[in-house]
């Protein structure tokens, strides 16, 4: 019910049953459970939603703190922490305490997965927003053409995620001076876009 809250909106309601729900798990299960860790993290998305970073940082450390105890430092549960916590850090301008979360995230899921898994792909698109949004297009470009080149392999040419991921490259190209590269990208979201319609 709270993750029904939070994604209409309902933060004070959300909030409320996160705090009872994470009290309860940790009195029945003890304070590191992995499904302790689950509500943490999820209890972290909520202030993370509504820009109380303060709020959210503890959780998604303890979070991690505890899936990495309990499944080992190179889990892709562990990744994804990592990958949460970055964010974190990115959506603040923290840039430099992202980075090492986005790589060692990345580092542990193509270990996990594989080098050519969708998940991996995410990774690499997550490392590249960063430097992106730090004007580092030549260390992004090579991030947004692996990412791709996944993504359609596992997927197809015509995915929602090749859409996403056409247009990130296409503003890459813009910015870069690309034009007219970034316009064809374009092009090609759109048309994969109308056809999920």
């Amino acid at each position: 019910l709270a993750l029904l809250f939070r994604a209409e909106g309902k933060y004070a309601s959300a909030e409320q049953l996160f705090k009872r729900s994470l009290a309860m798990k940790e009195k029945a299960l003890g304070p590191d459970h992995l499904d302790v860790a689950m509500s943490l993290n999820n209890f972290a998305q909520l202030y993370y939603l509504q820009r109380q970073y303060v709020l959210a940082e503890p959780l998604y450390k303890r979070s991690l703190s505890i899936r990495e105890k309990s499944l080992g430092p190179n889990h892709p549960s562990v990744a994804s922490s990592l990958s949460d916590l970055a964010l974190l850090y990115k959506s603040q301008g923290k840039y430099a305490q992202a980075d090492p979360l986005y790589k060692s995230s990345l580092a542990i899921t193509e270990k996990a997965l594989g080098p050519s898994h969708p998940d991996v792909a995410t990774s690499l698109n997550n490392l590249a927003a960063l430097y992106y949004a730090q004007g580092q297009y030549a260390q992004a470009e090579p991030l947004y053409d692996r990412s791709l080149a996944i993504w359609e392999k596992a997927f197809g040419p015509n995915h929602p995620h090749i859409a996403g991921s056409l247009r990130n490259l296409a503003s890459l190209y813009g910015k870069t001076g690309r034009e007219n590269e970034a316009k064809e990208l374009n092009r090609r979201a759109t048309k994969i876009n109308a056809m999920k319609r």
